[in-house]
This record gives C-alpha cells, sequence and structure tokens, in this order.
C-alpha cells in the first residue's frame, strides 16, 4: 500500500472513531428510560410525543404495572435501568422507604399540595383519577348499566365484570380499597373487601394484570373496575358507547406519582422528563387525557364540562395514602390467600 493510500485510511479511521465517538452521547443524551408508561394507560402516548417534541428527548413505551416496577427497581438497585418511575401513591411511598429513588424537587413542586408530595421530593403527584366502573353498554346485550358495586354480585353480570389483579395492579388495589371501604371497611381492617372479592369469584370475574383498556372497547370486558379517565377517553375520543360510573355506596381518589431513580443512568434527561410533566403544557395533557391535574390551574373549562357532575364526584373521597401503602403487601398476601 503507497504511502498516500496508508495516510488516507489512516484519516478515515480518525474520522470514523470520532464520528462514533460524537454519536454516542449524544444518543445518551437524547433519550430515558420511564418504568410505567404504557401508551394505553393515561394517554402516556401523548404525554411521550410532546416530550419529545419539546425535549428532544426519546422515552420508549413501557408496559409494567405499578408492582411490577418496583420490583423491576428492587432488582436492579445495585445497577439501576431506569431513570424515572410512575406508579400509584402506595408504589412511590414504598419505593422511598426501599430506597430505589431519590429527591427531586420539579417545576411547580411548591404548588402541589400537602399529603400529595413526599416533603423532600423523593415521589409527587403529577395526575389523580377516580375509581369507578367502565362500562361497555353496547357489550350488556340489554342489561342496565350496574350503579353500584353490588349490582357486580348479581347473576345477570356472570362473566361481564373485569378488575386488574390487586395483589400486582396499582389499580386494582386501588379498586379493592375502595369496595372495601364502601362495603364498611377500613385500611386496618379489609376484611369486608375481601368478603366481597369471594362473592365476586362466584360470577367468573375476568382479572388480568395490565390495562385492559383495549379489551373493554371490544367487549370482551363489558365491565371493568377502572378509573374516570379511562372511560372519558374511551367516549370521547374512540367514541364507544361507554359509560362511567361512581358507585352509589362511594369510592376513592387515587394519586398517580412520578420519582427520579436513584443512580438513573441518565439523570440529566430523567429531571428535564419530570420538569416537562409538571409544566404547562405537560400538565395541560393529562387535563385533555380526563385526568386531574395535580396543578389545578392547567384544568380548562373545556375539559372539566367532559366529566361527570360534582354531585357524583362528591362520593368519591382521599384516603390515607401513607397507611394506604403501609397495609398494601398484607392486602395482597391475604387477596391471593382467600381468594384466588
Amino acid at each position: 500500500m503507497s504511502a498516500r493510500h496508508i495516510l488516507a485510511a489512516a484519516a478515515l479511521a480518525v474520522t470514523a472513531i470520532a464520528g462514533a465517538a460524537a454519536w454516542q452521547p449524544a444518543a445518551a443524551e437524547g433519550n430515558a428510560i420511564c418504568y410505567n408508561c404504557p401508551p394505553e394507560w393515561a394517554d402516556w402516548a401523548s404525554q411521550l410525543k410532546a416530550i419529545k417534541e419539546n425535549t428532544g428527548i426519546a422515552v420508549p413505551h413501557d408496559n409494567k404495572n405499578s408492582g411490577q416496577t418496583l420490583s423491576q427497581l428492587l432488582a436492579e438497585k445495585a445497577n439501576p435501568v431506569a431513570d424515572v418511575a410512575y406508579y400509584g401513591v402506595s408504589f412511590g411511598i414504598q419505593a422511598a422507604k426501599e430506597g430505589v429513588v431519590q429527591p427531586y424537587k420539579p417545576a411547580g413542586f411548591d404548588e402541589i399540595p400537602e399529603g400529595l408530595k413526599d416533603p423532600a421530593g423523593n415521589w409527587f403527584t403529577i395526575h389523580s383519577g377516580t375509581l369507578g366502573l367502565m362500562v361497555n353498554v353496547d357489550a350488556l346485550g340489554g342489561k342496565p348499566v350496574p350503579t353500584s358495586w353490588k349490582d357486580l354480585l348479581k347473576p345477570d353480570y356472570k362473566g361481564m365484570v373485569g378488575y386488574l389483579d390487586p395483589s400486582s395492579a396499582f389499580v386494582g388495589y386501588a379498586g379493592a380499597v375502595a369496595i372495601n371501604g364502601a362495603m364498611g371497611g377500613s385500611l386496618e381492617d379489609f376484611t369486608p373487601g375481601i368478603a366481597f372479592f369471594k362473592e365476586l369469584m362466584k360470577n367468573d370475574p375476568i382479572v388480568p394484570k395490565q390495562t385492559s383498556y383495549a379489551r373493554v372497547l371490544s367487549g370482551e370486558i363489558p365491565i371493568l373496575i377502572d378509573y374516570d379517565f379511562n372511560a372519558y377517553r374511551a367516549k370521547y375520543k374512540d367514541k364507544a358507547n361507554v359509560a362511567f360510573v361512581i358507585p352509589a355506596e362511594g369510592s376513592v381518589v387515587v394519586p398517580y406519582v412520578m420519582s427520579l431513580v436513584k443512580g438513573a443512568p441518565n439523570e440529566a434527561n430523567g429531571k428535564k422528563v419530570l420538569d416537562f410533566v409538571m409544566s404547562d403544557k405537560g400538565q395541560a395533557i393529562w387535563a385533555n387525557a380526563f385526568l386531574r391535574p395535580v396543578r389545578a390551574s392547567a384544568m380548562s373549562a373545556e375539559a372539566a364540562a367532559k366529566f361527570l357532575p360534582a354531585a357524583d364526584y362528591a362520593r368519591a373521597k382521599p384516603v390515607d395514602y401513607a397507611k394506604m401503602a403501609e397495609v398494601q403487601k398484607d392486602f395482597g398476601a391475604r387477596y391471593l390467600a382467600e381468594v384466588r
């Protein structure tokens, strides 16, 4: 090989190495990993698209549920993979206790009401939902839309009722808390709720582990214990004949929270994601997806008009979320032992 060819080859090699070096950091800077950001849940699809458009950070879809997210964070504690995590409030509280998340106070943190955030910033509410019944009216075959938790026990609805596994999925556990309270129980006594689920088993319920929005739209699950925001999304965006019912006996309001993972590989990007989710644009996306943004100013009158009347929401109450987190494992063990 001539000296000219050797020099040319060397120059190409240097250029390739420099190009690779330049590409790798750019890829790292442009990504963040969020555990439990499923596109079909709470319109995370729109949120993640907006994050990419406004920050340049790509966040892949992730279909874990809250319990799976916490389990994965614990398994990866020594070598974290995720940058941020999203889960029901009780799992956020547990994650902080387990030391798998770290404090961060995003933009708008001071506007979050007390009780809906960890004072240090280990977790904070981004939006909330209300538990009730998401009903595909067409799939009922002419049967009336149920109006209470106890209606679900009627033989008319055999094989029609679904709920996410309360020993794993947070929405399932939140539903169990709502039902237990409605049946006269408390966070110290889940016996009424366990009795309800035992009775419901006689009606052959469908019990998936992860979000089942599409299965309700298809009619496979005519009645799903779920949040208002999913029912409103089905009604107003997917134009399905879906009704949302806050049961007559009462229900609960449940915050969903996010955290910055301790030792996050892309910590700076994780912070940017959290900042955007709490920004005016990010909070407006939740409102347009029929969730109640934690920053109330982001809820437009147009979005609010699509919710049930205030009189219906008066039946849904907050609970002691720290206590709810504290007793979650015991409830899960009892449910598995006595119901499943």
